[in-house]
């Protein structure tokens, strides 16, 4: 039959040109020879019937199959035993046993008989498998059968049975020595779990249908990897086994070496793997603008797939402008590094976070070309590349036995470096593989060049923000307040959240909490400009919606397209307040009972919308009233509705009543730590400004009443 590659369906007519399976219970050869292969199960009951059999005995299979293995032997003597279940304990007793004696022939004749039998393993019972021939066949039979095993044993071709989940059941050293596997690591495994192919399910796809009784397959080609990791090319031959009874089905099959011959085949083989391996590496790198993330998903894409360890690495430029001077030293900080070696690799890899390589070194050479270079690690290399001899002596005690050096260039910079490395055990990089790794460094380097470049404009961002936020609010001895300003991950840009505490004529104060929409540069910028508005329009008014209304004046003249911002005033003599809100989340108090309320029923428009004027409202809180102002960072996460985050906020509050100190101000602090621990996820993706402020009474009620 013509073969077929892996995958390939049958050409029209093919299935009907195989009407039968090969049986698994003794092959052509025995059927040749006049010999009968039949099973008796545990209960010495006929359960597998060969063609053999049927010649010998005169019984088809269906009159025979679950039938004592009286029916094959005349009746006993009284008190002799049944010569059927003597012939199968002895099977099982002894592991093997032979002996002739009278056999009948379905038409009543009674003949002589000779008998091998032996258990069968591996089918969960305790079956026995019996051979039987007529007279002076028998030894010719076992002359075949000797034959048989001295060529399962010594053939220098792979041999292999398979269980219907191309699992090894059985197979010869020649296959375990081409595989690279010791034969006993073999049983029980898949076939792609041993040897991996990479064609995408193909050679599985076809095992599966020989398994499954479809036709043979006979010389097919197929490259696979071994153990040492050597890809290798087989001509593959595979039959399906199938049999009576309780018999294992599966396919048995033929393999041979014909990697030299195929040479091109694995070459092929081997460039498919490493556009797969660029291909996934390329979906992998760059999916965040952190820099560590990205350099960690371009070790992660290479190891252990493309190599057995690898690192990336910054260099630390003292100047981008001045051109590289191989004549200096060059220093380089490590943000990622992963290795499948054993120890001590791994600690060798962590250990430093800075690097410095001497002009000497194997770094130098690659930058002068600005090429990836293989080279290998040996005491010529330690010698130049690392600075400590005790470090040096580690690496060539580390297990890596080769590398690849190639530049992370964007932009016409080197913005780092990054090393491959492979074991003893694997083989040494091609210039395939220097190719590899040209095309995996260069498309990292723009994923981690636009990281860099987003972290600068976001530490930018992060340090005119903090620049623009209040470092010493005012204070009062009539509020406690405690702030939290924290900035969002690294996911997304530094926010436009900002708060401040201001000192109003009278003893009044006034709690200020802003978000302005957008993020980065702009949204900080803009949040500036609100912030100081707000303090100088404060000096002049105490009215929360005249400060409003300015703040919006100053948001539509700066472009600020949306922003909102919550403005409470607290006179102490009164014990009252007076709120306006531009779009903010309202503002929660907790009462000393415990109790917890939102303030403020006046909802106004964000600011820079304009055409609406700002109203405000006035509130009496109690002596010792806990207020929370806050941005929405802190209720509102992906994933979790405004009311979730709103409820949790309000439990927080009303549980810190009964907290321990709650009426200090050390309380006040470790309260506004607690309620960000409990609301805010480990990552937040949102800049969040909480601020909490205990408020008091002078004592003087009634001082006050005009201004309340």
């Amino acid at each position: 039959m013509a073969s077929r590659l892996p995958g390939e369906e049958p050409a029209a007519g093919a299935e009907r040109s195989w009407s039968s399976p090969i049986r698994s219970e003794a092959g052509s050869l025995l059927e040749q020879v006049a010999v009968a292969v039949f099973g008796l199960d545990e209960d010495d009951r006929v359960c597998s019937w060969g063609p053999g059999a049927r010649e010998l005995f005169g019984h088809p299979a269906r009159d025979v199959l679950g039938r004592p293995s009286t029916v094959l032997f005349p009746t006993p003597d009284p008190g002799a035993p049944d010569p059927g279940a003597l012939l199968a304990e002895r099977a099982r007793t002894l592991g093997y046993w032979r002996v002739r004696m009278p056999a009948l022939h379905r038409d009543g004749t009674v003949f002589d008989c000779g008998f091998r039998g032996f258990p069968v393993t591996g089918t969960g019972g305790s079956d026995v498998m019996v051979l039987a021939s007529n007279g002076v066949d028998l030894d010719r039979v076992k002359t075949n059968l000797s034959f048989l095993d001295s060529l399962f044993e010594s053939c220098p071709i792979g041999l292999a049975m398979l269980d219907e989940e191309l699992r090894y059941v059985h197979l010869n050293q020649a296959l375990a020595d081409m595989d690279g596997v010791p034969l006993a690591e073999h049983f029980g495994r898949r076939v792609d779990e041993v040897t991996p192919v990479h064609d995408r399910g193909a050679y599985l796809r076809m095992l599966r249908r020989v398994a499954a009784g479809g036709p043979p397959v006979v010389g097919a080609l197929v490259a696979v990897r071994t153990a040492g990791d050597v890809e290798q090319v087989r001509s593959v031959s595979f039959f399906p086994l199938s049999g009576a009874g309780d018999s294992r089905r599966g396919c048995g099959g033929v393999l041979l070496d014909v990697t030299d011959r195929e040479r091109a085949i694995v070459e092929a083989a081997a460039a498919r793997r490493r556009l797969e391996l660029l291909d996934r590496a390329s979906a992998r790198i760059g999916t965040t603008l952190d820099v560590r993330v990205t350099a960690g998903e371009l070790v992660g894409a290479v190891v252990p797939e493309f190599c057995d360890g690898s690192v990336v690495e910054l260099v630390q430029w003292a100047d981008e402008a001045v051109p590289f001077d191989p004549a200096r030293p060059l220093v380089t900080r490590r943000i990622a590094a992963h290795t499948v070696l054993p120890p001590p690799a791994p600690e060798m890899l962590a250990e430093l976070d800075t690097v410095t390589y001497p002009p000497a070194s194997a770094i130098h050479d690659m930058l002068r070309t600005g090429r990836p270079i293989a080279v290998q690690v040996d005491a010529d290399f330690a010698a130049r590349t690392v600075v400590h001899k005790e470090r040096a002596g580690r690496l060539l005690h580390s297990g890596l036995a080769s590398l690849v050096i190639a530049p992370l260039v964007a932009r016409g910079t080197v913005q780092g470096i990054t090393m491959f490395g492979r074991g003893t055990a694997r083989p040494a990089f091609t210039e395939a593989d220097l190719q590899l790794a040209g095309e995996l460094a260069s498309r990292a380097a723009l994923s981690l060049d636009n990281a860099l470049l987003y972290s600068r404009v976001q530490d930018i961002a992060l340090t005119l923000q903090r620049a623009l936020l209040p470092s010493a609010p005012a204070t009062s001895p009539y509020v406690d307040v405690a702030h939290r300003y924290l900035p969002g991950g690294r996911v997304t840009e530094v926010g436009g959240d900002w708060y401040d505490v201001l000192s109003l004529a009278g003893g009044r104060i006034a709690l200020v909490v802003g978000d302005v929409m957008g993020h980065g540069v702009p949204a900080a910028a803009a949040m500036g400009r609100l912030h100081t508005t707000a303090k100088a329009v404060a000096r002049y008014t105490e009215r929360p919606e005249e400060v409003l209304a300015e703040l919006d004046v100053c948001a539509r003249e700066a472009g600020i397209e949306l922003a909102t911002c919550l403005y409470l005033v607290y006179d102490p003599d009164t014990g009252r307040a007076r709120i306006g809100n531009a779009g903010h989340p309202p503002p929660l108090a907790r009462h000393p009972d415990g109790s917890v309320r939102p303030l403020g029923d006046v909802l106004g428009v964000p600011l820079g919308v304009g055409g609406v004027p700002f109203r405000s409202t006035g509130v009496e809180l109690p002596e010792g009233s806990v207020l929370a102002l806050y941005t929405d960072g802190l209720v509102e996460a992906r994933g979790r509705d405004l009311d979730v985050g709103l409820a949790g906020l309000h439990r927080a509050l009303s549980e810190e009543a009964g907290s321990a100190r709650a009426g200090s101000a050390e309380g006040l602090e470790a309260a506004a730590d607690r309620i960000l621990a409990r609301l805010l996820p480990e990552a937040p993706t949102d800049d969040t400004v909480l601020m909490l402020a205990r408020v008091h009474r002078t004592g003087r009620a009634g001082g006050g009443a005009a201004r309340g």
